[in-house]
């Protein structure tokens, strides 16, 4: 599943536990994750949390922003089985697309 947030497009590749929720995602969502090549959407409490991560040959990568950090993030900062999903991001969307943003239609929405 492809999912294009502005000129950035994911692809959905691990849904743990069903944890996708698209209406969840987009109201959570911020411009600050366009910078990471994984993210990752935990459920805690009802509430999603968003985290990036960079692959891990990326100049900028550190000990916890690495994408081979992600099992260890999951097992140290989410709940004990809590529901997940890993979304990666693939080449950036022309922003000429005929596709609405994510941004786009939580204002229309709105």
């Amino acid at each position: 599943m492809m999912i294009q947030i502005g000129s950035r497009a994911y692809e959905l590749i691990y849904n743990h536990k069903n944890a996708w929720n698209q209406e969840a995602f987009k109201q959570r969502y911020s411009e600050v994750l366009d910078r990471y090549d994984y993210i990752i959407g935990d459920w805690g409490y009802e509430k999603l949390r968003l985290k990036g991560f960079l692959r891990d040959n990326h100049p900028k990568v550190t000990r916890d922003t690495a994408y081979s950090g992600i099992t260890e993030y999951i097992n140290e900062y989410c709940n004990f089985g809590c529901a997940y999903f890993v979304l990666q991001k693939l080449k950036d969307v022309p922003k000429e697309s005929s596709n609405k943003t994510v941004h786009e239609e939580k204002t229309a929405a709105e």
